[in-house]
């Protein structure tokens, strides 16, 4: 029975069978035939005729085994690899803060009396915060350092 092949949309076959003429390309100017290509990456010839007539039905497998093969291999690192959008989607699912803040609560000794005024805000202090500012980690947000204490793990092995 026949491999069944998804079909494939107009603009990706063009580009399938734009990436099939420059893997000929690749392979003419090294000076190797279909079959010397073929026997190197260990398929058949036609193949490998497939692969550079444009036919969707080549594996991805086999379509890395040739770009290794013509020392491509190196493009293949490069795919993806400076994802903006996707940077800018994980960017934006990001959780923010909620708008209000939590005031840090006072030790015992610093309590103050009560005053009448507490608890409103002025308007110069609303002024006084920036927008950006209130993304910002300040040093009196920041955990304390994690400290290890020394164990058996910290001894050297071998016995000695």
């Amino acid at each position: 029975m026949a491999k069944r092949v998804p079909p494939v949309r107009p603009q990706h076959a063009k580009r399938i069978e734009a990436l099939g003429q420059r893997l000929r390309t690749a392979r003419v100017a090294r000076g190797m035939t279909q079959a010397n290509l073929a026997e190197r990456v260990g398929v058949d010839r036609t193949t490998i005729g497939k692969l550079e007539a444009g036919d969707a039905s080549t594996s991805l497998s086999t379509v890395l085994r040739v770009l290794s093969t013509l020392g491509l291999d190196q493009d293949i690192d490069r795919i993806a690899a400076e994802d903006v959008v996707g940077a800018q989607l994980a960017a934006s699912s990001l959780r923010r803060p909620s708008p209000r803040r939590r005031k840090p609560r006072p030790a015992a000794s610093e309590v103050e009396p009560y005053s009448p005024n507490e608890g409103r805000a002025s308007v110069a202090d609303a002024v006084a915060e920036s927008e950006p500012d209130r993304y910002a980690l300040r040093a009196g947000d920041r955990p304390p350092p994690i400290s290890v204490p020394p164990g058996p793990a910290s001894r050297p092995r071998g016995g000695k």
